[in-house]
């Protein structure tokens, strides 16, 4: 199984999901972290510059495929658009108040990582 966690530094924990400049993902195996990897943020149109606020929405899909391999994905902020992008794909979507990536996804295996989906920002895009 795998946790991806947005972050811009690979240690804190990104502000927003779609921003984040990439993803630590963490390969879980018997309840523990084994390995773990940095994914660049290529796939979200925030990254590439392409916002559309007023102008329709952007699609999802690179970033749900990019990240289809996880079973669950972290962050501090997201828009209620990816956030349940995210749920309806099979992933579970967080919104945490944690601050390190490593922490959150080990309160996540612990079943003690609180989801604050309220906190998802409500952006027409």
């Amino acid at each position: 199984m795998k946790i991806g966690v947005a972050t811009d530094d690979q240690v804190n924990i990104a502000s927003h999901f779609g921003r984040a400049q990439g993803f630590m993902i963490y390969v879980i195996d018997k309840g523990s972290v084994v390995s773990q990897e940095f994914r660049p943020n290529s796939f979200t149109a925030h990254s590439q510059r392409m916002e559309s606020h007023g102008a329709g929405h952007h699609s999802h899909e690179p970033i749900l495929a990019a990240l289809r391999d996880c079973m669950a994905v972290i962050a501090s902020g997201m828009g209620r658009r990816i956030y349940d992008d995210l749920c309806n794909a099979g992933i579970e979507a967080f919104i945490t108040n944690e601050t390190e990536c490593e922490k959150a996804a080990q309160l996540y295996l612990q079943g003690k990582l609180i989801n604050h989906p309220e906190r998802g920002c409500d952006h027409n895009h």
